[in-house]
């Protein structure tokens, strides 16, 4: 990043064109982590794996925390989809999390040269977190709220969540959004097998946002494959593995569309790995417990 703060981000941001293949890390904050492993992390995140973007997961309620994310984001040199997170207890706690947020937009100056998205979610449709409705005149009120400092909106959620909500407004909320931040977790489908043998579930899902998703950038924001299983992470097939392999062949199998992602659409799709490490969220980190990588993982920025 520059020694200073530039005075306006014209001309800041790459083409979305050039933002395929491999981006960046979904990252889980409900730890709070300290600003030093923020940058920490960040900057692993930059110079060992070439990513782009940290995509926000979960959600710190800690005062000043997306400051902090804003000072690692900066001094490592990564953009940030930021999250209002929903969360899975029905309450309200996701306006104060927006008003926060959205404050911070404006008080931080590097927030906008730093915050490539801002996204509701996570799965806010699928979790039916708020009406369909609703969820598009929340887009829309963020976006008149950002406007002076040109960052996006959009939500995180699956095509599923789009399709099972289309009685109920779900085409608005498509229509209000910005960009895509479309999850991708074949693991889970009904079809599901081994990873390597996934692209067919990938493919239908990707075709749905492309038909759907009137030209607008696509990128994979929550996507990935789990290395083990658990209460909440159970598949809907019983063929679906779940083990190490299968988690480093899901990247592998991505990597091998490259050139495909490139020509998507709406300026090709970039894909985040969901997740940092094991830590964060168990079985799907590219770290594990142990902070040692599970498996070689040096995926494609560029082909």
């Amino acid at each position: 990043m520059p020694s200073s703060v530039p005075s306006s981000t014209t001309n800041w941001w790459c083409n979305y064109d050039t933002e395929y293949a491999f981006v960046g890390f979904s990252y889980e904050v409900t730890a709070c982590q300290s600003l030093d492993t923020l940058r920490e992390e960040f900057l692993d995140i930059r110079k060992t794996f070439k990513g782009r973007y940290v995509r926000l997961y979960g959600a710190c309620d800690k005062e000043g925390f997306y400051d902090n994310i804003i000072d690692a984001a900066w001094k490592a040199g990564v953009g940030v989809h930021a999250l209002i997170w929903f969360g899975f207890d029905g309450d309200d706690k996701w306006k104060t999390r927006r008003d926060v947020l959205l404050g911070i937009m404006h008080s931080n100056p590097k927030a906008k040269f730093v915050t490539r998205v801002l996204q509701f979610g996570s799965e806010p449709l699928y979790d039916y977190a708020i009406g369909a409705e609703d969820l598009a005149t929340e887009v829309k009120a963020a976006k008149a709220n950002l406007t002076s400092l040109h960052i996006p909106v959009t939500i995180s959620e699956m095509a599923y969540g789009y399709q099972e909500r289309e009685s109920d407004g779900s085409g608005d909320v498509m229509n209000a959004v910005d960009l895509i931040d479309a999850h991708m977790l074949p693991f889970f489908s009904a079809k599901a097998s081994v990873a390597s043998k996934s692209w067919g579930i990938v493919e239908d899902d990707l075709n749905w946002f492309v038909e759907n998703g009137q030209n607008k950038k696509i990128y994979l924001s929550e996507n990935g494959w789990p290395s083990t299983t658990y209460s909440g992470v159970e598949p809907n097939s019983p063929s679906a593995v779940a083990d190490v392999p299968n988690e480093k062949d899901y990247y592998t199998l991505l990597d091998d569309h490259c050139s495909y992602f490139k020509t998507v659409a709406g300026g090709g799709v970039g894909w985040f790995a969901h997740i940092y490490s094991d830590n964060q969220e168990l079985g799907y980190g590219i770290y594990g417990t142990d902070g040692a990588l599970k498996f070689p993982f040096s995926p494609k920025t560029s082909c």
